[in-house]
C-alpha cells in the first residue's frame, strides 16, 4: 500500500474553543471545521506539556520530556537522537520543518536569534525555521533561516509567511520525481502572545472583527488580561484558520490532496493569566485542553471522537499512518488504530507534566483532575522527590475548574484512587519513586 504524505500543521498557545467544531460561536474557523467534518474530530485531547519546548521535544521522540532531557524552555534535543523524523527518513519519506523550532538553545546561546546548524535540527533535511520565533518576529515583521543557515526577511504577517514557506515546499515536491512521500511539519508561533510587547498580536481589524465574542466559562469573573486581548487572539486563530485552506488549495492544484494525511493540534492553550501570572504552565484546561483534528487517509468519516486522547499519542500515530512500526518505549499509543476500533484497551486517562512555574504532575480522567507539585519548586529539577496534593476538580460539575475539592473530607476516596492513576503514569513515564504529601 502507498504510504501517504503527512501534514502536521501546529499551531502554538491555541485553546480548542476557539473553533467552531468545539462550540466557537463566532466564524473563526470554517476551514478546520469543514475537516473536522470530513474527518476526525477529538473531542478530549490534551498536551502532555503545556510549555513550548518540552511539547515539543515529546512530539519529536515520542517520550515525555523529562525522558529527553527538555522539561524546561532552553534545553537543547540531544544531537543525534533517535528523532520522528529519523525514523520517517529510515522509512522512506522524505521531511520539512517550517516555523518554530524551540529545541536547540540553551541559557545564553545564540541559536535562540540565530540560524539552528545542522546537527541541532532533529534529523529534518528540508529546513526554514527559527529557533525561537518569538525572539525573531512579531506580527507584521520577523525572519526565519533556510538549511544553508541564510536569512529570510518576513514581508507582510508571520502567518502568512510561515504558511508561504510551506506552501513553497510543496510546490518543490510536486515539481520534483515524487519518489517518495513527504513529512511536512509546519510549526506556527501564532496565537502566541508576543513575549517583548506583553500582548496579543492579531492581524489588522482584529479587535472590531472580533469584538462581539461569548468569553470562555473558565475566563468570566476572572482577573486577567483577556478583555483586551481576546479579539486579537481570535484574530490570529482566524488568519491560521485561512492558511490552513491555502495549504488544501495548493495539495488539490498539485494533485497531491487525495494522497496525504493532515492533523491540526497546538502545544498548549492559554488561561490569560488566571490561574498564574502568565497564559500556560498550569493544570486547568484553559492551559492543557487543544484541539486535535485528523484529516485524510483512514481518518476521513470518522467523526467526533470521545477517547481521552494526548499529544504524546501523536508521533506513535504518524509512524502509524506511515505503515511503520511503533517503537516499543513509545509512551504514547495510535490514534489510527483507535478510529479503526483496533485498541480495546485505550486509556480513560492522560498524563501531564509541568514545568517552570511549579514543579507538578496531573492526570485527568472525563470527570476528574488531579494534581500535585513540589513544595520546594526548582525550575531546573526534573524530578522532585516530594510532591503535595495541591488541586482536584469534578469536571462534570465543575467544567470551567472554579471549586477545588482538594481539601473535602467527601473527596478522600477519588484523591486515593487518583494518587493511584497519577503514581502509575509517573512510573511508565521512567520517573524515580516520589513521596505525595496529602494535601495540608
Amino acid at each position: 500500500m502507498k504510504q501517504p504524505n503527512i501534514i502536521f500543521y501546529f499551531s502554538d498557545q491555541q485553546r480548542w474553543d476557539t473553533m467552531g467544531c468545539y462550540g466557537q460561536k463566532l466564524n473563526v474557523t470554517p476551514v478546520l471545521d469543514a475537516l473536522a467534518q470530513e474527518g476526525a474530530l477529538f473531542e478530549n485531547a490534551f498536551t502532555c506539556q503545556p510549555v513550548c519546548g518540552p511539547a515539543r521535544a515529546c512530539l519529536q521522540t515520542g517520550l515525555y520530556a523529562t525522558q529527553v532531557g527538555v522539561h524546561t524552555n532552553h534545553r537543547i534535543l540531544p544531537e543525534g537522537f533517535d528523532t520522528l523524523a529519523r525514523r520517517l527518513i529510515s522509512g522512506g519519506y522524505e521531511t520539512a520543518y517550517v516555523g518554530k523550532w524551540h529545541l536547540a538553545s540553551c541559557k545564553g546561546s545564540s541559536y535562540r536569534t540565530e540560524a539552528v546548524p545542522p546537527e541541532r535540527r532533529g534529523g529534518y533535511e528540508y529546513w526554514m525555521a527559527a529557533d525561537a520565533l518569538e525572539w525573531t518576529s512579531h506580527g507584521y515583521n520577523g525572519h526565519v533561516f533556510d538549511g544553508d543557515m541564510q536569512r529570510h526577511d518576513f514581508v507582510g504577517h508571520r502567518i502568512d509567511c510561515i504558511n508561504a514557506y510551506a506552501i513553497d515546499y510543496l510546490h518543490q515536491y510536486a515539481a520534483g520525481s515524487r519518489e517518495k512521500p513527504f513529512f511536512l511539519f509546519i510549526s506556527q508561533l501564532d496565537p502566541h502572545h508576543q513575549n517583548d510587547h506583553g500582548v496579543y498580536e492579531g492581524p489588522d481589524g482584529s479587535k472590531k472583527r472580533f469584538a462581539g465574542y461569548e468569553a470562555p466559562g473558565d475566563l468570566v469573573g476572572k482577573e486577567g488580561d483577556w478583555r483586551e486581548n481576546y479579539p486579537d487572539y481570535l484574530g490570529q486563530c482566524n488568519l491560521l484558520d485561512q492558511n490552513v485552506g491555502k495549504l488544501m488549495d495548493t495539495l488539490e492544484a498539485m494533485g497531491l490532496k487525495d494522497d496525504t494525511v493532515l492533523i491540526y493540534s497546538s502545544d498548549h492553550g492559554s488561561h490569560f493569566k488566571t490561574r498564574n501570572a502568565e497564559y500556560k504552565r498550569s493544570c486547568e484546561d484553559g492551559c492543557l485542553h487543544v484541539p486535535l483534528i485528523i484529516w485524510g487517509g483512514g481518518f476521513q468519516g470518522a467523526g467526533r471522537i470521545g477517547e481521552m486522547a494526548s499529544l504524546i499519542d501523536i508521533p506513535a500515530s504518524i509512524l502509524d499512518i506511515a505503515g511503520l512500526e511503533i517503537p516499543p518505549h513509545y509512551q504514547g499509543r495510535s490514534l489510527l488504530r483507535l478510529v479503526k476500533g483496533e485498541e480495546k484497551d485505550w486509556p480513560d486517562a492522560v498524563y501531564a507534566q509541568i514545568s517552570e512555574a511549579e514543579n507538578a504532575r496531573t492526570v485527568r480522567t472525563k470527570q476528574w483532575k488531579y494534581c500535585v507539585a513540589s513544595p520546594t519548586f526548582d525550575i531546573d529539577e526534573a524530578f522532585p522527590k516530594l510532591y503535595r496534593e495541591e488541586k482536584l476538580y469534578d469536571l462534570v460539575n465543575d467544567p470551567f475548574e472554579n471549586n477545588n475539592l482538594i481539601a473535602d473530607p467527601r473527596f478522600a476516596k477519588v484523591r486515593e484512587e487518583m494518587r493511584k492513576r497519577l503514581v502509575q503514569f509517573m512510573k511508565k513515564a521512567g520517573e524515580p519513586e516520589a513521596e505525595i504529601l496529602p494535601f495540608a
